[in-house]
């Protein structure tokens, strides 16, 4: 007998999930040449055709810490920020794709060895 076979319509199964953010990357992703129809979805900032040649994609806990990613990503290559979201620790932006990669690189290495994180592998698509 499972736990949906004995409980009755006034019983109710409460799941409770919370989010115990650690020091971590949890996502870093770049996405190279990704198409225009995805680029126009997504409604980045078009400030030249170069901007269609990579996505990099982070997600950082705690959350705040988008906000270093965000610095170190800008001061390491001529990235544009698309998006940086303090809330949900989510970071955006878009370049060639070996300044995608470049920042990358600075933002995962610099929480690794400075901010003692610990940092998933970056994958690409």
């Amino acid at each position: 007998m499972g736990i949906y076979d004995s409980m009755t319509t006034e019983d109710k199964l409460r799941i409770v999930q919370e989010l115990v953010p650690g020091k971590q990357i949890s996502l870093a992703h770049i996405i190279a040449a990704p198409d225009p129809l995805l680029m126009e979805k997504l409604c980045f900032q078009k400030e030249n055709e170069r901007m269609k040649a990579a996505i990099g994609i982070l997600t950082m806990s705690p959350a705040e810490t988008a906000i270093i990613g965000a610095d170190l990503a800008l001061k390491a290559s001529g990235v544009t920020l698309q998006n940086v979201d303090y809330a949900s620790g989510t970071l955006v932006f878009t370049g060639t794709v070996s300044e995608v990669e470049a920042a990358m690189n600075a933002v995962v290495e610099y929480s690794k060895r400075t901010l003692s994180f610990t940092v998933c592998d970056i994958t690409r698509t």
